[in-house]
């Protein structure tokens, strides 16, 4: 800043409100005609407020896509995710999905599930069993035609792939 620059400070006992809107001031709900303004002069309200309106009802008239059924928010998905998290870890009082082990799960389009997972280590006690277990409570699920499952130790698991609600009830939060 240089040294000419000065702050000045007004103090005033009040201000005056500004207008209130009054419905008679909208814009009828025929809009202007949008044209494109020109550098040199500014858009109009009307055509700012047409084009909102116009974006609007587009934007509400919209229909919500289905999810397919395998994606994830898909009801397929989610059953088979509904199931995973109903499974616990026999040394560890929380389930296997919040715990961090499932890596991926996959509905395949012929209604296949493949789930991709791992184990806290190489030596867990449950490294023979809980794999065909998953994949019977997996295959269980009402539209599953076929469940597998691929045990992989690459990335090795870590407490940080823990959910916030798994690390809240190991008291790790």
């Amino acid at each position: 800043m240089n040294e000419e620059s000065k702050i000045v400070v007004e103090e005033v006992d009040s201000v005056e409100k500004p207008p209130l809107a009054k419905v008679e001031d909208a814009v009828e709900d025929k809009p202007e005609p949008v044209m494109a303004p020109s550098p040199y002069e500014a858009e109009s309200d009307a055509s700012k407020l047409s084009r909102k309106r116009d974006y609007l009802e587009g934007f509400l008239a919209q229909q919500p896509t289905d999810t397919p059924a395998g994606e994830a928010g898909g009801d397929l998905y989610e059953a088979v995710v509904d199931t995973l998290k109903s499974i616990y870890d026999p040394e560890i009082p929380v389930n296997i999905y919040d715990l961090g082990l499932i890596y991926g799960v996959e509905i395949t389009p012929d209604n296949h599930a493949i789930v991709t997972m791992t184990l806290t280590t190489p030596h867990c006690p449950v490294a023979e069993s809980m794999p065909g277990e998953i994949e019977m409570q997996v295959g269980s699920v009402p539209g599953v035609g076929h469940s597998e499952v691929n045990l992989v130790w690459d990335p090795p698991w870590d407490p940080q792939k823990m959910s916030d609600e798994a690390k809240l009830e190991l008291g790790m939060l």
